[in-house]
């Protein structure tokens, strides 16, 4: 399209001789309008645009250094080159420093008036294809899957997409000008990304290094980076932006661990059965003798011989109990058998559960608020979920030895079902969220680490999968979440004429 001249000049002969001079130049594709007055120079601009506006310094109602702002609030992209007889220093330096790209005194040759026209046009081609590659640069950078980061050489964030923004809770603008590595790395791993980075802004080549990032929540999220510098002056200049480029690897990494878990638990498992057979026969006779031992005690006629022996009697037996279940519970996790196949209703599991541990529940001063629907059934083992639900009561009681409030919940959508156990407790700290179903990962003083990775175990063997809501002051939920069970309809058999068969000849 021809670029668009506005000529502003109270002189009309003159004004008219330049659009001739400007429409005749084969160098230039230009349409040429003009205005007489600064008033309507501007309502011009503001209605149709310009790409270069000739302006005159004196018009008889505004001076053309006053109209340098308003033209470029109208035009934005447009230039300005002011016209003038009558120049000094001053105003040609006030020109320039309230944004004209050219001065020109008069009398000035066409060929001067036509080469800075075109360089202006010129410029103007350069900052719009400057814009549109930074706005396809951005769009890329926006869209992108992935996460990038721009540092200055100081580490200091230039850049910070969206989806980054997305992953660690910090605006884009917020991020601009914060110290990366000290704000949201993991402080354990600070030293070795600031080496990569550091080599990389000292001239090395790309490195790549994977650490920990602090997201939203303030859990860590593993995520890879690759770093890259940007030099000034070509090779060998200094590098002044470092771009990384950043993928979440942290569920690849669970899965990876659970992978190595599960291999390692089946390895152990002869072995684990070897030993359960070892470690029952013993703890068997210990119980028998137990008994035999607590019933001796009981024919002492001295009570202040018998009662102490009963206490310790009494620690000896729930220690045994520990460690039966707890051979009960690697048992389960080395060689845990296939659950049975049968509609479960979910709503009567939790429900179930909550009965059998009432008295607990009351010991503790927990309150239990129930929201169990209908029709929450799902197809699977019901022993098996009556284990997951009590593991995670459990472990509800656990985190309120002061009392608190229990909540079960169980519900539905038309493809899933769930069920949930909430408690007021003091909610898991983020660092260590992504562990928590890890084998013997635990952080109570006598706990065995078992409860969660069996809960896990359960749920993955019924094709579902477990959400964890937690927060420092809410407490923490835990919601199981499995296909939805739909019966079949049962489809009927045709039916059959109710006319009577033909009668036989001869009857």
């Amino acid at each position: 399209m021809p670029a668009r001249i506005l000529i502003v000049d109270d002189n009309t002969s003159l004004a008219g001789n330049l659009r001739e001079v400007l429409e005749g130049a084969r160098e230039l594709d230009v349409e040429v309008a003009l205005a007489p007055t600064g008033k309507q120079g501007l309502a011009a601009a503001r209605r149709d645009g310009f790409d270069v506006a000739v302006v005159d310094v004196k018009l008889p109602d505004a001076s053309g250094l006053e109209l340098i702002a308003p033209l470029r609030a109208a035009s934005p992209h447009g230039e300005i080159v002011l016209v003038t007889g009558f120049a000094t220093v001053d105003i040609a330096m006030a020109a320039l420093r309230a944004g004209a790209f050219a001065f020109i005194l008069k009398s000035f040759r066409p060929e001067e008036l036509i080469s800075t026209v075109a360089q202006a046009i010129e410029k103007i081609s350069l900052k719009r294809e400057r814009e549109e590659l930074e706005r396809r640069y951005r769009a890329i950078v926006d869209a992108a899957d992935v996460l990038i980061l721009g540092l200055d050489a100081e580490g200091r964030v230039a850049l910070f997409n969206p989806r980054l923004s997305a992953l660690t809770g910090v605006g884009g603008d917020a991020a601009l000008g914060m110290p990366f590595c000290e704000a949201l790395v993991d402080e354990s791993e600070q030293r070795r990304f600031n080496q990569s980075f550091l080599g990389v802004v000292e001239g090395d080549a790309a490195a790549e290094v994977e650490v920990g990032v602090r997201d939203a929540v303030g859990a860590i999220r593993r995520v890879r980076w690759h770093l890259s510098g940007v030099r000034s002056g070509g090779r060998g200049g200094r590098t002044d932006l470092v771009y990384g480029i950043g993928i979440d690897v942290t569920e690849r990494r669970a899965l990876e661990r659970r992978a190595a878990d599960a291999e390692a638990l089946n390895a152990m498992a002869p072995l684990a059965l070897g030993l359960a057979h070892e470690i029952r026969n013993p703890l068997n006779a210990a119980v028998l003798e137990l008994h035999l031992l607590s019933r001796g005690i009981e024919r002492l006629s001295d009570e202040a011989i018998r009662e102490p022996m009963k206490r310790r009697v009494g620690i000896v037996e729930a220690e045994i109990g520990r460690l039966g279940r707890l051979l009960g519970e690697f048992l389960e996790l080395a060689r845990p058998r296939a659950p049975h196949r049968e509609p479960v209703d979910l709503a009567r599991v939790v429900r179930d559960v909550l009965d059998l541990e009432e008295e607990a529940l009351a010991s503790h001063g927990v309150a239990v608020v129930r929201d169990l629907g209908d029709d929450c059934f799902a197809l699977g083992d019901v022993e098996k979920l009556k284990q997951v639900v009590l593991n995670l009561v459990v472990n509800a009681l656990d985190v309120m030895p002061e009392g608190g409030v229990l909540r079960a919940c169980a519900s539905g959508d038309a493809t899933e079902v769930w069920l949930s156990i909430g408690d007021t407790g003091p909610g898991i700290p983020p660092t260590i969220l992504a562990e928590i179903f890890d084998p013997f990962f635990t952080t109570k003083a006598a706990g065995t680490g078992l409860g969660l990775a069996i809960v896990r175990k359960i749920v993955d063997q019924h094709a579902g999968r477990v959400d964890v809501d937690t927060h420092a002051s809410r407490g923490t939920t835990v919601r199981v979440r499995l296909p939805r069970f739909t019966p079949e309809p049962v489809s009927r058999l045709p039916t059959t004429s109710s006319s009577s068969p033909p009668r036989s000849a001869g009857t």
